[in-house]
């Protein structure tokens, strides 16, 4: 039995056994779009499961890299608060060596 399979519902989906397309008489022979051989279907198929595989190490990798930026975000953030914590304490320092020192004059 030969069954044949249209294009919603082929005879079979592994690429080797499907027949290979040919470009139908209305087009010219040197059309812009080239027959597709079976090692071609085959290789993009390895390749999409290849670069499917591919997907959760890119995910881990760019969600890292974005972590990353965020903790040295937090560090820039934390000195930043600590730098204007220390101005504030080394101004308070200073205003009251001035006061200490203005007393001092004035006795």
């Amino acid at each position: 039995m030969t069954a044949t399979g249209t294009i919603d519902r082929p005879f079979t989906h592994d690429p080797q056994k499907q027949a290979p397309m040919t470009s139908s008489l209305r087009e010219p022979s040197g059309s812009a779009t080239p027959a597709v051989s079976t090692m071609d279907a085959n290789d993009s198929r390895q390749n999409r499961t290849r670069e499917m595989q591919l997907i959760p190490e890119a995910m881990a990798r760019a969600h890292m890299s974005e972590r990353l930026r965020e903790a040295d975000a937090e560090r820039r953030a934390a000195r930043l608060v600590a730098a204007r914590r220390m101005q504030r304490r080394a101004e308070r320092v200073s205003m009251r060596a001035r006061r200490a020192l203005a007393m001092a004059v004035m006795q």
